[in-house]
């Protein structure tokens, strides 16, 4: 049995799909619906149970000598949220808990983490534990993120084998309900759809030109594998923070460029004003240092940019989207 938090969001029903794929489908869904459409990203999945977040603390789920792993991925996600309790109550607290339940029953754990806890980049994009507590990330969700891995590195009872893992600009299916959240792929493929074009921001830093502000950018597939590899792959020892990204930069016209590619479609581009409050929290470079994660799995490798967006866009142009397994499925 798998214990997937956040399952009915865009990595953690991606994830599922990865599962699903390697013919495993005991797994416990916890999450909150909410009103949106995210319950539409796990119709086309197995599972056993979906348990409400609010619910799953005070069940006995995490006492089940069958369980073999949690993936704690549920969280606030939006880099907007302006509400700092409720990030700390939602992203802290209660992965706190989760984390100090699995400790205490030597329970296998990945939980999720950001690049967002990078700040501007001053330290650098380096996931040794050292710089950890050095890290100034530019909004609350980052800080959220950065407060638990800090907690995380001072506790001295820990699980016997423990990943927290630092997303990175994730893109893919399964990301539709998150709206103005999703990702650049998502939104210009929509716009190309509409009006032929798309809209990147201006660049407010000397050093980019506009649309070249850069991203690590990786596909969900890849960052779903990469997990999979540390939770039944990685040997106890190796535990720790880890980057997931491409360890690539690709600027915003590269993204754009990609996506009218795969439309088949020339590029056409216009630069617009960023809005205000954004402009002291942009960050307008993010690399994923791999190094500790290419050395534990070598063989591993991440799809170019160019790749994940064609197959990306094989999803969007299908009637029905969303990730789904059946034992006959073929993406």
């Amino acid at each position: 049995m798998i214990i997937v938090t956040g399952g009915a969001g865009f990595i953690g029903s991606a994830l599922i799909y990865e599962l699903n794929k390697l013919k495993i489908d005991n797994i416990i869904i916890v999450d909150r619906l909410h009103k949106d459409k995210r319950w539409l990203n796990i119709r086309g999945l197995k599972y056993d149970t979906f348990i409400h977040a609010d619910d799953f603390l005070s069940s006995n789920i995490l006492d089940n000598s069958a369980l073999k792993g949690v993936f704690h991925l549920g969280a606030c996600s939006a880099t907007t949220e302006t509400d700092v309790d409720y990030l700390m109550k939602n992203n802290v607290e209660y992965s706190k808990k989760i984390f100090q339940a699995c400790a205490e029953k030597n329970i296998p754990l990945v939980y999720a983490s950001s690049a967002a806890t990078y700040g501007s980049g001053e330290y650098g994009y380096d996931d040794s534990h050292e710089v950890v507590s050095k890290l100034k990330p530019l909004n609350p969700y980052g800080y959220s993120k950065q407060f638990f891995d800090e907690w995380v590195l001072r506790q001295k009872r820990k699980p016997n084998k423990w990943f927290g893992v630092k997303f990175f600009n994730v893109f893919g299916p399964n990301e539709y309900h998150k709206g103005s959240m999703a990702s650049v792929v998502f939104h210009a493929h929509n716009q190309i759809k509409d009006t032929g074009k798309v809209k990147l921001f201006n660049s407010y830093n000397p050093e980019f030109e506009d649309g070249e502000q850069k991203r690590d950018f990786v596909y969900v597939k890849d960052v779903c594998l990469a997990m999979l590899k540390l939770m039944n792959d990685a040997k106890p020892e190796a535990s720790g923070i880890y980057n997931l990204g491409t360890g690539v930069a690709r600027s915003f016209n590269d993204l754009t460029k990609a996506t009218f590619t795969a439309m088949k479609k020339a590029p056409k581009i216009e630069y617009i004003e960023m809005p205000e409050t954004l402009r002291s929290q942009y960050q307008y470079f993010t690399q994923a240092k791999m190094e500790k994660f290419n050395n534990l799995f070598p063989d591993f490798k991440f799809r170019s940019l160019e790749d994940a967006v064609a197959d990306y866009h094989q999803h969007l142009m299908q009637t029905d989207h969303y990730l789904s397994w059946t034992p006959d499925a073929q993406v």
